[in-house]
């Protein structure tokens, strides 16, 4: 018996001996486990909370920070405790929670706890709810966590320009009495897009549309921290989305999951299905879960293709095909090192590493193990290890022989029956 069937089987024994009945809990249908892996932020932290007479007792500080995306591009950007996204809160059911909430930032702010059930007056909508936190002062929300579930939060005051500037966080609060298999990882991810001009100083809070640095939890590829796990390991990824305007289709390779909870609760079993990609709405939370088989670097990634390019020009005229020999040769004249762009199509242009503008990353990716990856933005990995705390989060898979796609052999190919003149 290994350990997870071991964990499982313990925490049954409990309900058929008289304890709550599993069939009169919301998740009746999911096996009950006493474990729990603390969440991991990938790129950022969790919210540190100190027990005061019975409370949990934590501390916000709203205030502008300097951040950077990505090696080469920072930013002023705002959010919470010295990072977008703030800090992740993680708590359980059944807590009382005192958040102070300190707000530096030139303009007044609230914080609306997203997905949570709690009094009125905490909701954190300006005008509506309570006064907005003037400049330099700290209000106080105070409420207990009634529901389990993944959440977020966010200002309601001024959140085009707040929320657009990095102002954003999870809120995870675990059942009292977990449910599901136990996971040996948990993750937390949160989704978020900027407008960040090419050496520009500031993200445009005015932007609707072709948003250009698109991140997950605030960072873009290859900046974004890989999740390390162990193959036959179940895994938990929880993804948030409060992003100004788009969707994101997030998918993973090598492996399929389930998605088991949204912000709204948890999915019964009997509703569970088996996917690839997950979209995650704006304004939403989804939870998936998985247990690769396949040991090995697996990419995972915003299936929008414009979601995974850092600062790329969206309004350029379409130049895929074109001749532009003479054109080159006339602007070489003034410009000895121009060179057109497009014609015969835009891989590999990182390794080319032609010089860009100050404070931009514009079709920068990263550097893999068989050359340049050339996807940024909302990417990172998934690496399968045998042994996930022995393993090294910088190295790359060691594939055995044969297993890794290259030139075909002219005689397999003859034998198979494949021409190709």
């Amino acid at each position: 018996m290994n350990r997870r069937t071991f964990l499982q089987a313990s925490a049954i024994a409990p309900a058929a001996l008289g304890s709550t009945s599993v069939a009169a809990r919301p998740t009746s249908t999911q096996t009950i486990s006493s474990e729990r892996p603390s969440v991991v932020t990938p790129n950022g932290t969790t919210l540190p909370l100190r027990d005061v007479d019975g409370v949990k007792v934590g501390h916000l500080v709203a205030e502008a920070v300097d951040h950077e995306f990505a090696p080469g591009l920072r930013a002023q950007c705002w959010g919470y405790n010295g990072g977008t996204p703030g800090p992740t809160i993680e708590a359980t059911e059944g807590d009382r929670l005192r958040l102070y909430v300190t707000n530096r930032l030139p303009e007044p702010t609230t914080v609306h706890w997203h997905g949570l059930i709690l009094p009125n007056g905490m909701d954190g909508v300006a005008g509506l709810n309570q006064r907005p936190i003037p400049v330099g002062e700290t209000f106080v929300y105070e409420f207990d966590l009634r529901h389990a579930g993944t959440f977020m939060y966010h200002p309601h005051y001024d959140e085009m320009t707040q929320i657009a500037l990095g102002m954003v966080g999870m809120f995870i609060v675990h059942p009292r009495r977990p449910v599901g298999p136990p996971v040996d990882h948990d993750f937390a991810l949160m989704t978020h897009e900027f407008r960040l001009e090419a050496g520009a100083r500031r993200p445009d809070p005015n932007a609707m549309a072709d948003f250009n640095v698109l991140t997950f939890n605030s960072r873009c590829y290859p900046a974004t921290e890989p999740l390390v796990v162990g193959r036959g390991e179940r895994v938990r990824i929880r993804l948030g989305n409060l992003g100004p305007m788009d969707h994101h289709p997030i998918h993973i390779h090598g492996l399929a999951f389930t998605m088991t909870a949204t912000d709204g609760g948890f999915v019964p079993k009997s509703a569970q299905h088996p996917e690839t990609t997950v979209l995650v709405p704006v304004g939403t939370t989804r939870v998936i879960e998985m247990v690769p088989t396949e040991a090995g670097d697996w990419a995972m990634h915003c299936h929008m293709t414009h979601h995974v390019m850092t600062q790329m020009g969206h309004r350029m005229s379409p130049m895929l095909g074109a001749d532009t020999r003479r054109l080159d040769r006339r602007m070489r004249r003034v410009a000895p090192d121009f060179m057109t762009m497009g014609q015969t199509g835009m891989g590999g242009m990182d390794e080319m590493k032609m010089p860009v503008p100050r404070n931009s990353t514009p079709m920068r990716g990263g550097e893999g193990p068989f050359g340049g990856i050339d996807m940024g933005g909302m990417f990172t990995l998934l690496k399968v290890r045998e042994d996930a705390r022995a393993a090294d989060p910088a190295g790359w898979h060691r594939h055995r022989r044969g297993r890794v796609a290259e030139v075909a052999d002219p005689a397999a190919m003859r034998r198979d029956g494949i021409e190709t003149k």
